[in-house]
């Protein structure tokens, strides 16, 4: 039913042994980084740095760092548990036709404790900070990587406000500390605060933001979530939590923050304000580079007397945000099938760091299917993202990389099964010749029709008679090996 805090959270993975406390004492820039990194490599546990340099508050790390953390996060036996639930939630959120309607009555009691509860007090007040006193080197804010432009708070839960309809946004954007009381704000064009800040800016408005440092997993993960527009954040932490997020009402801007959070930053960004940020090690694995940003100004620091400072790196895989991303696919799949039920699974391997890559198979039924596919996922959401999209036969199993590879390398012709399109690209891609804007391609893994100008004869995959690997199967016992 949902983590109180996150200390709770904590305790829990230590009971399953996923969690270690480091009692030596540390260094924030840097030394931690190298520390989680190993771990990560070694897909290892999560980590509670005691002994900070510079700071009385712990930190921690790699938290979501496996499946098996992700599933004890999200409170699921298993991911693929939670994704037909999900899709659930997103059709019954806002039915618009009597059917909805009498489809959502048996997930009535659910969907009622997934909305929000306001409270007046919180433990995230306990400490108040505001105006000059406010300090942002009192937080052990990681300098993860030596190029970096700076110490970056890195797993940060951004509330903003659209300032004509008062639409809620919850979202995870880097922030580069500049100062005591300044941070940079990194909106891609493409997410839905920077939408807000421009909305702002075109009313010549400061947009209030308030940042959640450390809430309960759920909170976490779904600033993460790649959510249609009209869903609330803090309405599907709710859905996952299976009980009401708890906000209270921030002290010096409009906007309400989860109650159960480590520590909140409460300020605003001005219109037409840019600030060079970066650069910064990404989870593509390379610098991205400096560009002009918007400028947070912290108006108050609250936190909880015995508060945790929970952060993340990202660089080459496998990081922690990797298993973030695998939840993602697991959960969002339902969803994605819901528009094409022609799809069978989805793999967005740790390798291709969320866009680079996406492994689908599908229910081939028509010549140029594989095409449709492809064209069909490049307008959904953030798969327009995908830089490279294989599309394979239904029998192929597309989280066996060995297999796809196989089957990738045997079913191509490179001339006539690859197609290229223009369109947006992650902002962190920087192969793109431009901005935003860049290449993606297709490739057609299926085997190949007569309809399809492939005339040839197709061969048959080389398997054993059934009969013999069943006697096999029986004598396997005796064989000693």
């Amino acid at each position: 039913m949902g983590y109180r805090n996150l200390q709770e959270f904590i305790g829990l993975l230590e009971k399953k042994g996923e969690l270690v406390r480091i009692k030596e004492e540390v260094s924030p820039y840097l030394e931690i980084t190298e520390i989680t990194d190993r771990v990560c490599k070694r897909h290892g546990p999560a980590l509670l740095f005691e002994r900070v340099k510079g700071s009385s508050l712990p930190v921690l790390m790699n938290a979501f760092g496996s499946i098996k953390r992700m599933c004890l996060a999200l409170e699921v036996p298993e991911l693929d548990s939670l994704g037909q639930e999900v899709l659930d939630f997103i059709e019954a959120e806002a039915p618009n036709t009597l059917i909805k309607k009498l489809k959502i009555i048996p997930k009535i009691n659910r969907l009622r404790n997934a909305f929000p509860k306001e409270v007046k007090r919180a433990r995230c007040q306990e400490i108040v900070l505001k105006d000059d006193d406010v300090d942002l080197g009192m937080l052990p804010v990681l300098h993860c990587w030596p190029k970096d432009g700076g110490p970056f708070i890195t797993l940060p839960v951004v509330f903003t406000k659209h300032p004509e309809t008062g639409r809620r946004n919850v979202g995870m954007y880097r922030m580069q500390v500049f100062d005591k009381k300044t941070t940079g704000m990194h909106w891609h064009t493409h997410k839905d605060a920077a939408y807000h800040y421009r909305v702002a800016e075109s009313l010549g408005q400061r947009l209030p933001v308030a940042v959640a440092i450390g809430p309960d997993p759920a909170m976490t993960y779904a600033a993460t979530a790649p959510l249609p527009a009209d869903i609330d954040e803090v309405v599907f932490a709710g859905f996952l939590r299976g009980s009401p997020v708890e906000l209270v009402p921030c002290l010096t801007v409009p906007l309400e923050v989860p109650a159960n959070s480590q520590i909140v930053l409460e300020g605003y960004v001005e219109p037409g304000e840019r600030r060079i940020e970066g650069p910064f090690g990404d989870h593509t694995g390379y610098y991205s580079l400096e560009d002009e940003y918007p400028v947070f100004h912290v108006t108050c620091m609250t936190m909880r007397k015995d508060a945790i400072y929970p952060a993340t790196i990202v660089g080459q895989p496998p990081q922690e945000d990797c298993y973030m991303a695998k939840a993602t696919e697991r959960l969002f799949l339902p969803l994605i099938k819901k528009t094409l039920p022609e799809i069978q699974d989805m793999n967005l391997p740790l390798e291709g760091v969320f866009h680079n890559l996406a492994f689908v198979s599908i229910d081939k039924r028509y010549p140029g299917h594989a095409r449709k596919v492809m064209s069909a996922l490049w307008g959904l959401g953030q798969m327009m993202f995908a830089k490279i999209i294989c599309v394979f036969d239904k029998e192929v199993d597309v989280q066996d990389i060995s297999q796809v590879l196989w089957r990738l390398g045997n079913n191509v012709d490179p001339k006539r099964d690859i197609m290229f399109v223009d369109g947006p690209v992650d902002a962190l891609d920087h192969a793109a010749p431009l901005p935003h804007y860049g290449s993606k391609m297709g490739i057609d893994c299926t085997r190949k029709w007569p309809e399809e100008g492939f005339t040839r004869p197709w061969p048959d995959v080389i398997e054993m008679d059934p009969e013999v690997k069943k006697k096999i199967d029986a004598l396997w016992p005796k064989l000693g090996l």
